[in-house]
């Protein structure tokens, strides 16, 4: 067997593992007639565990496979962390990244819709106007801290799909690709309301396309992370904070009157900040290529 038929392999077990047993689950806990504002936080919790599969996934997919349980290295886990090399400035960017098109996707919103602004709406949010300004900080602790299902993720996305994507097609059609299947792999979830509710229209199929858009944008950012640090930690930082919205204009903004609406100024945004990220991308690789000629380039 070739190598890309191998690696086809690999990946098709991977996908299997991890869309069996997350649409298995979802079946298996979701109560009968609830939606995700109908559940308790306690259920919430429950469900998503759902969210941990990808890297049990991965895990499953090389045992499997016999590839080995490397931590770090060429074909590994990448669950190494090494600051040389000015690598620290991944993990930064991973921390403060978030903030910043989190907080421009929001001001595009409340370009596209100035209704949805309201003067008074952190108050229905128990904060203090006062320490406004520390929302990003506390947003940025408590996602790095709560990091647990963003491991979940990025363990089996950018761990194990990426670097095999990678392998078997140039770089930027498998970040397309690698999208597209991170945002259906989400439709369970998707379908009971958890990131754009129930309410719009062509509900759940305009979530779920909506889902593939935001998470291809999204796991550009992520890939890039991951591979310019030789680690998941990168991204499982940046999804974690992203989570956990670091943003001071999201307590002015009324959720009731945003809607989907809101997702489109955060894609905006996250377009705005992909284009200067491949961008950088790009050159980095041609910096490296003379003494790396196996890198993928960003074609």
């Amino acid at each position: 067997m070739n190598e890309k038929k191998l690696e086809l392999k690999r990946l098709l077990i991977y996908l299997a593992f991890s869309f069996g047993l997350t649409f298995l689950w979802f079946w298996l806990v979701k109560p009968k007639g609830q939606n995700w504002d109908d559940m308790s936080p306690e259920m919430r919790n429950f469900v998503t565990l759902g969210m941990l599969f990808p890297v049990i996934s991965h895990v499953l997919a090389r045992w499997i496979t016999k590839e080995g349980f490397a931590p770090a290295g060429k074909d590994s886990m990448m669950l190494g962390i090494s600051f040389k090399d000015r690598k620290w400035i991944f993990f930064l960017l991973a921390i403060l990244l978030p903030w910043f098109y989190m907080e421009l996707g929001n001001a595009i919103t409340l370009i596209l819709n100035p209704d949805c602004y309201d003067s008074e709406y952190y108050l229905h949010m128990g904060v203090y106007k006062k320490i406004l300004i520390l929302l990003p900080l506390s947003a940025i602790v408590s996602g790095i801290v709560g990091s647990f299902a963003a491991f979940g993720e990025e363990g089996g996305w950018r761990g194990y799909m990426m670097p095999k994507l990678q392998k078997l097609m140039p770089k930027t059609p498998a970040l397309i690709l690698g999208g597209v299947i991170w945002g259906l792999w989400h439709a369970p979830i998707t379908c009971i309301g958890h990131d754009f509710g129930t309410d719009y229209p062509g509900f759940p199929y305009v979530g779920i396309l909506c889902m593939c858009v935001l998470c291809t944008l999204m796991g550009i950012l992520l890939t890039f992370v991951t591979e310019m640090s030789g680690s998941i930690w990168p991204a499982v930082i940046m999804h974690a904070v992203s989570n956990a919205s670091p943003s001071i204009l999201s307590v002015f903004m009324d959720p009731d009157k945003v809607g989907l609406i809101s997702w489109i100024g955060i894609m905006i945004s996250l377009l705005i900040v992909d284009i200067v990220v491949l961008i950088v991308w790009r050159r980095c690789y041609r910096k490296k290529s003379a003494i790396m000629p196996d890198l993928n380039p960003l074609d």
